[in-house]
């Protein structure tokens, strides 16, 4: 029995416990799962499944070949530490299964490959068995698999979580909250087909037994500007564009919509409407599907179609300049959609349109709006319109997902699981206000991340009781400060540039910043530039030098953006609008408040700042994503672009701060476990504490004091190479070990098998002796005492019984009861029967007439009705003539028939005269006159109450068998017969001499008819006979060598008739 042993790249060494099933992954009990170490033994093809056990962990170049050594092998995910670190393959690795799901439930993060679910399993699991808050922040660029990251955790959850008790709709909704948000926040871009254009953080809550009860959405910066504008190879958000394709033709109609995205302005500017990743139709059937999920109604539903249409319709309203060059609105079609679509007056739109209201001295004042303004103007309405209806549509979602059982558990007995998809540090050849506010949030979450990894860091080094090294690292503060400092910082600048008096332009904010922060060292303008920077920067540009590398923003739209306006007069006129959402989306609360609304800047620092407090009170777990090119190919790797992301992301700062202290640690009873092979003293049982092991196991190997520390329950070791040299060693050891256990057991197992069948043949054949032995005398004993039995039976055998004879009895009764069964009668005609024995004779007697009934019962069963009618006139005939008339046995085999004529032989006239009584039975007969007896062909019939005499198609004679008095037929064979009638009847002639060739059958028949069964006679020698009134006559009969019928000389009937039976 050889021990199979299975190294699989992605960092699994298998034992294969069944030797007759093939080498294989084991999932459960089939095999035993090793820990990932073992996946060091292939890190020259595969690389490390850690980036802290890289080598030269401050090479850029060693990082990023790792990177490309594993995406080679379609390994898409590594570890720094903790830090998950993903590459979009661009293609569908099939990893994602039940089966891969129930592969890392439960089970250590270390001991499987790294994995997105090994992530989600150690937060799940912390959440449970620590009760802490947990968060799971995913970040990196557009395109590199955030958004798919985020479903894919939801996946796991929803699919390995328990259900909650009262059903799985909370479940669902988290699960359909994705594809609504997706259509209304998500765009085709250039680097991504699905391209979030908003930040998201999902709170889903647990109760104390698992189960997700509830949730929570909080989005952050909406790209509405996306709206109205989209760069070339750009798309619009995806729901207008499914709303077209999808969309009933009914629905439609009512919008006044049509199909071609070409029509409407707002969504050709990219020119990109087809996307061939994309399928528009089936988009939109599962976002209608998941907007019931989550409780919309089909008013609502309509209601926020109406609010989609209307953004399209404002997008198609055109201006003209009249005399005073002042905006008129030019497409009345357009704007009777709108009214109808928003719930506002038609004048009341057109006026908000052109006019722009002002407020001075308390008075109200109309200005026209000239082209460029009324396009501004109808711009900033669709972008608020859709902005608005994405917060409302989150609150909506919000409101779906909020437990709605009273008897929930508490707040106190809940815990929550964050998940922030946000987007990632963005450096483009323009960059403008969104991607300012982008940047300064990946400062925060960078400030916070690196916080929270030293914290962790130093809370380990400090309950393993090891001294804590300080570890220099870039502090991002600084630019955090540089931007958010009250008073002092950009966005304070900005905002303080958008709300003074006077007119404020893009460039006089970058001079208040150039004499504000000046002499930041992050900070550069054209201004403050030396003369060889100078020609890298434009005169409306400045630089900031963040943690990722410098980004140089254009100030163009800053102010614009940064303010928002939506002038006076469109706010009263969607505030007035009968759309029960664009009703909640403008509260006419805002007509009323003096007090100017915050920036957009201000918002999102506020936002941000409110977002680090909730992460910093969770656990936090992270995901880096990373893209691997940007044409969107599968197994292209772009390293330019690769290095660029790493930069960006930080995460060669994170390693370096991950390996600032010692590179791998391991509880003491783990490293034991796998190490202890090595040092004669720990093999192959350590009896002792495993910390004492350790050491032991340790100064074995040689490890230098600067290259390990012990710590409370974990061994930490400085430097990979020391790791690696024991990770070799160790493969070296483990062929011996393989070799020698592979033939100790071999010859163990061996010799034990032949021990046991040795032992098992030696007992097995004692047994069998035994066994054999104790038969043939048991046999023996039994036969000699049934032979004693028998003879001293046998001479008793005419005693009465007693103990002596009683055996020898009872075999002799037995001997003829089973002899009896084999030779018992095969049909009631069978009359062999065995001879009993004297004791038996009564009981023989009793059973040889059950036999008898018992035949007879079943041949009476099995008998149809017509062979019982059958054998009933055969036993009437037996009964009359068997033993009496010469003929008789020869009719006995022959079978009465119904009739002896057809129906076509009897004359319909007959048929006639006898009206509506059935002929039971005809038969042709030859009757002798009286007189002369002279012989004449005739036709019995007999009906239920006479016999009639035919000839050929006229009734001669009926006899009512009430008149009937007797039938008269001799002893010989002949086949004459006479049937007498009452001689007091004045109707009949006299008897009537008849002779038929079926003489038996035709008096059978007759005698059952007629009732006559008692007053057949049978004579011998001669019949009398009444010939007419006052004479008889009479029938001799005698035998002879042939039939006979003649008129004798005496005037008699003489019959001669041979004899066939001898009585």
């Amino acid at each position: 029995m050889a021990l199979q042993v299975e190294l699989i790249p992605t960092g699994e060494i298998i034992r294969v416990v069944h030797p007759h099933r093939p080498c294989k992954l084991a999932l459960g009990s089939d095999g035993v799962r090793v820990t990932m170490e073992s996946a060091l033994t292939a890190r020259d093809r595969v690389g490390v499944q850690d980036f802290v056990l890289l080598e030269n962990f401050t090479s850029e170049a060693a990082f990023i070949e790792n990177l490309r050594r594993r995406f080679r092998e379609n390994l898409i995910y590594t570890y720094i530490g903790p830090v998950l670190v993903s590459v979009n393959p661009y293609r569908d690795l099939q990893i994602y299964s039940r089966q891969h799901m129930e592969r890392y439930r439960g089970v250590s993060f270390y001991e499987v490959p790294p994995h997105l679910f090994a992530v989600a399993d150690t937060a799940y699991r912390a959440l449970r068995t620590e009760r802490r808050d947990q968060a799971v922040m995913i970040s990196g660029e557009s395109g590199a698999g955030k958004t798919e990251a985020t479903k894919r955790l939801l996946q796991f959850y929803a699919e390995t979580c328990p259900a909650p008790e009262r059903g799985g709709a909370v479940r669902d909704r988290l699960l359909q909250s994705n594809p609504v948000l997706e259509a209304f926040g998500n765009a085709k871009t250039l680097r991504n087909d699905n391209s979030s254009r908003f930040g998201k953080y999902m709170d889903v809550q647990f109760d104390f037994k698992g189960a997700p009860v509830g949730g929570h959405i909080l989005s952050y910066l909406l790209e509405k500007s996306r709206v109205v504008h989209q760069n070339h190879g750009e798309r619009n958000f995806h729901i207008f564009y499914q709303l077209l394709e999808g969309g009933e033709e009914e629905t439609l109609r009512r919008l006044g919509l049509e199909r071609n995205p070409q029509s409407y302005l707002y969504l050709v500017k990219g020119q990109c409407a087809k996307v061939s990743s994309i399928n528009d139709k089936n988009d939109w059937k599962v976002v209608r599907k998941a907007l019931t999920v989550i409780d919309f109604t089909e008013d609502e539903v309509e209601d926020l179609l109406s609010i989609v249409a209307s953004v399209l319709h404002l997008g198609n309203i055109h201006f003209a300049a009249d005399e005073e060059s002042n905006a008129q609105v030019t497409t009345e079609n357009q704007l009777k959609y709108l009214t109808r679509l928003l719930g506002v007056e038609g004048s009341t739109l057109r006026e908000a349109l052109t006019h722009r209201k002002i407020i001075a001295k308390g008075e109200e004042l109309l200005s026209p709006l000239n082209l460029e303004q009324a396009a501004y103007a109808r711009d900033a309405l669709a972008k608020a319109v859709y902005s608005r209806t994405f917060t409302w549509l989150v609150a909506k979602i919000n409101r779906s997902l909020a437990s709605k059982d009273a008897e929930s558990p508490s707040w106190r007995s809940t815990t929550v699981l964050g998940l922030l998809d946000i987007y990632g540090f963005e450096v483009f050849q323009n960059n403008s206000f969104e991607q300012f506010c982008i940047n300064y949030c990946n400062e925060k979450l960078q400030q916070l991340f690196i916080e929270l990894t030293l914290k962790s860091e130093q809370e380990e080094y400090e309950a393993e009781g090891i001294a804590w090294e300080p570890v220099q690292y870039f502090n991002n503060k600084i630019i955090c400060d540089l931007v958010e400092e009250k008073f002092k910082g950009i966005v304070s600048i900005l905002d303080e540039e958008c709300l003074r008096p006077g007119e404020a332009t893009d460039l006089t904010f970058l001079e208040k910043l150039e004499d504000t922060v000046k002499h930041h060292p992050h900070f550069l303008t054209h201004k403050l530039a030396d003369q060889r920077t100078r020609k890298s920067l434009g005169r409306g540009e400045f630089r900031l030098l963040h943690y990722a590398g410098e980004v140089t923003y254009n100030v163009t739209g800053f102010l614009d953006k940064n303010n928002d306006l939506l002038f006076r007069n469109l706010k009263e006129t969607m505030c007035s609008s009968e759309n029960p959402i664009m009703s909640q989306c403008f509260d006419r609360s805002e007509l009323s408040d003096k007090k100017r609304p915050e920036t957009v800047a201000t918002q999102f620092k506020m936002s941000l700042l409110q977002l680090v407090e909730i992460l910093k009170s969770k656990e936090p777990a992270y995901v880096r994503c990373i893209k691997p090119n940007d044409a969107k190919q599968p197994g292209r790797f772009d390293e330019v672009l690769i290095r660029h992301q790493v930069k960006y992301l930080g995460l060669m700062e994170n390693l370096r701060v991950r390996r600032a202290g010692f590179a791998y640690r391991r509880k003491y009873e783990a490293f034991l476990q796998r190490y202890k092979s090595l040092c004669p003293e720990t093999w192959p049982i350590w009896a002792g504490r495993p910390q004492d092991g350790v050491a032991v196991l340790v100064r074995h190997l040689g490890y230098k004091p600067e290259e390990y520390k012990m710590g409370r329950t974990k061994i930490f070791i400085r430097f990979p190479k020391t790791l690696f040299a024991t990770e070799d060693a160790l493969e070296v050891r483990r062929q011996s070990l393989a070799t020698k256990i592979q033939a100790t057991w071999r010859g163990f197992h061996w010799r034990q098998k032949f021990l046991r069948v040795k032992q098992s043949a030696i007992c097995i054949q004692s047994w069998w002796r035994g066994t054999l032995g104790r038969r043939k005398a048991a046999k023996r004993k039994w036969a000699a005492q049934t032979i004693r039995r028998l003879i001293r039976g046998f001479i008793l055998r005419h005693a009465p019984r007693c103990p002596e004879n009683a055996f020898f009895l009872d075999h002799v009764r037995t001997s003829f009861l089973l002899n009896l069964r084999r030779q018992l009668p095969r049909n009631i005609l069978d009359t062999s029967w065995p001879t009993p024995p004297p004791a038996l004779r009564e009981a023989s007697e009793l059973l040889r007439e059950l036999c008898r009934k018992n035949m007879v019962w079943k041949y009476c069963r099995s008998i149809s009705p017509e062979w019982k009618q059958q054998l009933q006139q055969k036993a009437v005939a037996s009964e009359i003539f068997k033993g009496k008339k010469d003929n008789y046995p020869q009719s006995v085999p022959r079978l009465f028939i119904s009739t002896r004529l057809g129906a076509d032989e009897i004359s319909p006239k007959v048929l006639q005269a006898l009206g509506s009584e059935p002929i039971q039975y005809a038969v042709p007969v030859v009757k002798y006159d009286r007189k002369g007896y002279k012989p004449r062909s005739r036709q019995l019939l007999l009906t239920p109450n006479a016999v009639v005499i035919v000839e050929d198609a006229k009734v001669k004679q009926r006899i009512e068998y009430a008149n009937l008095t007797g039938i008269s037929v001799s002893s010989l064979s002949d086949s004459l017969f006479v049937l007498h009638v009452q001689r007091e009847d004045n109707k009949q002639k006299g008897d009537v001499v008849l002779q038929s060739d079926h003489v038996i059958e035709t008096l059978t028949k007759t005698a059952l008819s007629a009732d006559r069964v008692n007053n057949i006679n049978i004579n011998q020698g001669s019949i009398t006979f009444a010939g007419g009134p006052g004479r008889d006559g009479i029938i001799d009969f005698t035998t002879g060598s042939e039939l006979l019928v003649t008129k004798a000389k005496n005037g008699h009937l003489a019959v001669v008739a041979p004899r066939l039976n001898s009585r």
